[in-house]
């Protein structure tokens, strides 16, 4: 069963200044590892997770695993993910099975989608979307965004939620995470997040997008200071 994973690090001092250099040094080493297919290194947003002002002191590692074995070895082994968690102030990893996709990445469709996904009983679900906004609308997509970061902020069913990216204002994701199914439609049918929803197809604000649901299988290590689930929001600046 495939396994994807969303490592979180927090960085202080001149670390933040070291892990600049990992978006480069940490490539061969990752595009080597065993039972690791799709990977992306990706830095994040100020505020309410998702903005187009970075946060220079989280980053992230999102990777996509044969299997269990092949993450967990990958985790725990030599590499980029131990070499980061020792530099880092903290970290935290999302353990996620994927339930559903539609759309690419990078040309791509990294996530299996299991032929009848079923959460494991009482899995909280994470929300995943990737977007490659076009210059031409990236200030119209910007306008909307800080709308729909505050509204998820203050909606007591999210259980954690950060925006991060490849390539600041074009290359987007964000990740949340929500008690059940539920919960994450209510929030996707009503206010700036349904608005923005119908400007993306009156108004073709994207290249490629991708929209991926995921059971979350567990969370390991701390974030602000308490187990990654605990959180709900990562609002530390830059």
């Amino acid at each position: 069963m495939q396994i994807v994973t969303l490592s979180l690090y927090r960085f202080a001092g001149l670390r933040r200044a070291w892990v600049l250099g990992q978006m480069a040094l940490s490539r061969p080493g990752l595009a080597r590892m065993p039972g690791l297919g799709f990977w992306k290194l990706c830095g994040s947003g100020t505020g309410e997770g998702f903005t187009p002002r970075p946060n220079w002191a989280v980053w992230a590692i999102l990777a996509v695993w044969r299997d269990a074995q092949a993450a967990r070895a990958g985790l725990d082994g030599a590499g980029a993910f131990r070499r980061w968690r020792r530099h880092a102030a903290e970290s935290a990893t999302f353990h996620l099975q994927p339930l559903s996709v539609r759309g690419h990445w990078s040309g791509s469709q990294p996530f299996a989608e299991p032929p009848a996904p079923v959460a494991p009983p009482g899995a909280p679900l994470a929300a995943l979307t990737r977007a490659t906004v076009r210059p031409g609308r990236a200030l119209r997509f910007w306008g909307r965004v800080p709308d729909i970061s505050a509204r998820i902020g203050a909606d007591p069913n999210v259980r954690f939620k950060i925006g991060i990216g490849e390539v600041p204002f074009l290359h987007q994701v964000t990740f949340s995470i929500w008690p059940d199914a539920e919960a994450m439609a209510a929030f996707a049918r009503t206010g700036p997040h349904a608005e923005a929803i119908r400007a993306v197809r009156s108004e073709g604000w994207f290249d490629e997008e991708l929209y991926a649901r995921f059971a979350v299988l567990g969370a390991e290590g701390r974030w602000q200071g308490a187990r990654p689930l605990a959180c709900t929001t990562e609002k530390e600046a830059a």
